[in-house]
């Protein structure tokens, strides 16, 4: 019975491998059309090399003979990585894409929002900001957006939970569509634009995301920028807030190795709590960035279990025609966990 659990999990794993080169494939469609039918264009040298370095791990994982327990692990870690760069590669010249639609702006709805909700944004800044050591320990967090794409994938193959880093990498690409998607039809800047705050006055601050998005978004609305160098992109969302959604998502994906759990909850916990000043969101893009990513999670969940029964189900019954890819049976010797 371990046995065939391990079997089971093991092959439901690569399926959902191979699965998520389906949301991958349709963003790369989205970008190219978006490429043809308005006056954005990618920067060569800047999209060759990203793609290149991202496709040339996909095809070490699939030549990774995966004959051992080790080569299983790496050949999950090299795709895993390779699909969830794609993924940002993919994905964060479409937000530039979806802000040039020029939809009214709403940042003064957004702070409304808030406002109805209770939450005093001014006021969290000033206790920031009065706050150096807090302020610092912010700043870092914002920043850790970035480490847990490489750290995710490691970690979970070390567990040998390849299962939840696939739902992590098919949750993290939903996720990011989605809020690509919605920010394109609630376009902002930020809470310190709102209110007409210069950063430079709040000395312990430095709002990294909110700069970002007020020197990019206004060129990119008005038409003045269409060149996109995949080097010096920043994702064009307000709302809902991506940095919340990740922190939702690595902490999730994160959970199961247990001497991670504290790293994850402390790093990601940092990152939620920086995302009004150091992105200079609104509370509300906070909450539907949150939303956004438990709808992701659920998704990755339903997914993966689907896959499961039917894996199951076909190794039980010598008669079920469900066949199973070389990758996979070389996969099924594992140890369960």
């Amino acid at each position: 019975m371990a046995t065939s659990m391990a079997t089971s999990e093991a092959a439901t794993a690569w399926r959902l491998f191979e699965l998520n080169w389906i949301p991958l494939g349709a963003m790369g469609a989205a970008l190219i059309l978006c490429l043809l039918v308005t006056d954005f264009s990618l920067e060569p040298l800047g999209a060759a090399t990203s793609f290149g370095l991202a496709m040339l791990y996909a095809v070490l994982a699939y030549r990774n003979p995966r004959l051992t327990r080790r080569d299983t692990q790496v050949a999950f870690v090299l795709g895993s990585t390779a699909q969830i760069v794609l993924v940002t590669m993919l994905m964060t010249p479409l937000t530039y894409v979806a802000a040039a639609a020029s939809f009214p702006m709403r940042d003064a709805d957004l702070y409304a929002l808030d406002r109805a909700l209770g939450l005093d944004w001014r006021a969290y800044l000033d206790f920031v900001e009065a706050h150096p050591a807090l302020a610092a320990a912010l700043r870092s967090g914002y920043v850790m957006i970035r480490w847990p794409i490489f750290a995710i994938p490691i970690a979970l193959a070390v567990f040998e939970r390849f299962d939840r880093l696939q739902e992590f990498t098919f949750a993290f690409a939903l996720s990011l569509i989605l809020t690509t998607i919605l920010s394109a039809f609630v376009p902002a800047i930020g809470v310190f634009h709102h209110l007409g705050l210069d950063p430079a006055n709040f000395p312990h601050l430095n709002p990294l995301g909110y700069l970002d998005e007020l020197r990019a978004l206004p060129p990119v609305r008005d038409g003045s920028h269409r060149v996109l160098d995949l080097f010096g992109l920043t994702g064009l969302v307000t709302f809902p807030s991506f940095h919340a959604a990740s922190a939702l998502l690595y902490t999730w994906a994160l959970w199961p190795a247990r001497w991670m759990r504290p790293v994850a909850v402390v790093a990601n916990g940092l990152m939620l709590a920086s995302t009004p000043v150091d992105g200079g969101h609104y509370f509300i893009d906070i909450f539907a960035g949150l939303a956004v990513a438990l709808a992701a999670i659920a998704a990755a969940h339903m997914v993966s279990r689907a896959l499961q029964r039917r894996i199951t189900a076909s190794m039980a019954d010598p008669a079920a025609t469900l066949p199973l890819a070389e990758p996979q049976a070389a996969i099924l010797p594992l140890a369960p966990r």
